[in-house]
């Protein structure tokens, strides 16, 4: 199975120690983390440990990705699922530098992994999650034709659970 995917703007490729920095930088920004839940590492030696640690790879076939502009090279952020066992389910997520809000990369990058998820990895449902406050989460999430599930709190915070079927048509 290839290690990376292409849309017509964007590579998305297994994490590699080289995108630390990257990641480092992305996860730095409070507004970038501000609907996560996540804290940001202390160093791009916690993130290259992270990186170093990931095994979902290994043990699920699939994980998050690294994206990069397919023009420049340059690393973005990242979208990919990700197996939760204890739930039983897979589930998509993104996170891209602040300065590329609004160019439509979260949602290229996200079909392209719903269409791997189901094409590549044989599965038949797939979820995501999103603050009650991150519009714009709510909002790339409708464009892919997710559909709302449930909500649910988690530390606090309201949030929503959308889902998609392999059956149904990918927006």
């Amino acid at each position: 199975m290839s290690s990376e995917f292409e849309t017509q703007r964007l590579r998305l490729a297994k994490f590699s120690l080289a995108d630390a920095p990257g990641f480092y930088a992305l996860n730095l920004d409070p507004e970038v983390l501000r609907y996560t839940g996540d804290v940001p590492f202390g160093s791009i030696a916690e993130a290259e440990e992270f990186i170093r640690n990931y095994k979902n790879y290994q043990r699920d076939g699939f994980g998050r990705w690294s994206v990069f502009l397919k023009d420049t090279g340059e690393y973005i952020g990242f979208c990919g699922l990700n197996y939760r066992l204890a739930l039983d389910e897979v589930d998509l997520g993104f996170r891209f530098l602040r300065r590329v809000w609004g160019n439509g990369y979260a949602t290229e990058a996200a079909r392209l992994c719903l269409l791997r998820g189901f094409q590549n990895y044989g599965l038949e449902r797939i979820v995501t999650r999103a603050m009650r406050e991150n519009l714009a989460s709510h909002r790339v999430i409708q464009k892919l034709g997710m559909r709302f599930e449930k909500d649910f709190v988690e530390d606090g915070a309201v949030w929503y659970q959308y889902e998609i079927l392999k059956s149904e048509r990918i927006e």
